[in-house]
């Protein structure tokens, strides 16, 4: 097996985690959080957006960042073009929908609700806080979702057409 068979292993690998991370929590933790009351979805949302940030999801969630741009170059260079521009696109979705739309959208819903003192807000503050909060957060979680989604389908195809050779 050559360097750049497992590094794309590891990069659909990874890819695929985060593909199910998103759509595990698509399917189940978006619609739990959903019929609490208002208090209750935020305080639970502002403690899973705390665990979330742990070696395990970071490993996957930044892994992909470097490992999928180094098996596009890999794949490239090794002069096997015929899962290249596959995993080129694999890339580019993983980049701007995932990783661009978690920084540039979901970061800063989750900041804005870390510094929201739940406590010490009315219940109609509370109640407030989660209509600007909940649609959004929810609209980009859903393009996180298809993004990580299609980017590791791209990955297995890749890898298939690349079984071809």
């Amino acid at each position: 097996m050559t360097f750049y068979q497992i590094t794309q292993i590891l990069a659909t690998f990874l890819t695929g985690l985060v593909a199910g991370l998103f759509y595990a929590y698509q399917c189940s933790v978006i619609g739990g959080l959903g019929k609490l009351d208002d208090k209750a979805y935020l305080t639970a949302f502002q403690h899973i957006n705390r665990v979330i940030l742990n070696p395990w999801f970071f490993s996957s969630f930044m892994g992909c960042m470097l490992v999928l741009p180094v098996a596009v170059w890999l794949s490239n260079s090794s002069g096997t073009q015929s899962g290249f521009y596959l995993l080129l696109t694999a890339a580019i979705v993983y980049v701007v929908g995932v990783f661009g739309v978690t920084i540039f959208c979901n970061v800063p819903l989750n900041n804005a609700l870390e510094r929201f003192n739940i406590n010490g807000a009315s219940t109609e503050e509370i109640h407030k806080f989660r209509k600007f909060f909940e649609p959004p957060w929810n609209r980009y979680n859903v393009i996180r979702t298809v993004a990580s989604a299609f980017s590791f389908l791209l990955c297995i195809l890749s890898m298939l057409k690349n079984c071809r050779l």
